[in-house]
């Protein structure tokens, strides 16, 4: 299967593509914007384009395994991709994926700000790698 994976933020927004084929997740584009509807509207398209078999959401757990308003808006932007895409839609912990995320640049050369424009697509590509290595159980 081929799934595409969505890190959602508040104005960026990480997508990465990978399958369960080749177990690998790579990371694809940032979608910059603070318009949540503009924001849904981009990874429609994106989904559209890519074709994914199903979808992958981080689901911004607290430390105590509880969730925020974070994760009940995930959530309910999960919901709405079902409906609008009829795909499977499995949400995923993404705790500590930012911190891998910037684990992994530590060492790039990269510049604060081209840093800071990987940032998200990294992190949604450690979200799927997760998922596709069995490392965090989806969550209805």
């Amino acid at each position: 299967m081929r799934y595409l994976s969505i890190d959602l933020g508040d104005k960026r927004t990480g997508l990465a593509l990978g399958d369960d084929v080749m177990n690998m997740a790579t990371p694809m584009n940032v979608i910059v914007t603070g318009s949540l509807p503009h924001r849904f509207e981009q990874i429609v398209k994106a989904i559209k384009t890519e074709e994914p078999d199903a979808l992958v959401v981080g689901l911004p757990l607290n430390m105590d395994d509880t969730e925020g308003p974070a994760a009940k808006n995930v959530r309910q932007v999960a919901a709405q991709l079902h409906d609008a895409t009829g795909l499977t839609v499995l949400l995923v912990d993404e705790r500590k994926t930012s911190q891998l995320a910037d684990s992994v640049m530590a060492q790039s050369g990269l510049t604060h700000k081209q840093k800071k424009a990987r940032r998200d697509a990294i992190a949604a590509a450690a979200i799927l790698q997760r998922f596709l290595n069995g490392d965090v159980a989806a969550t209805p």
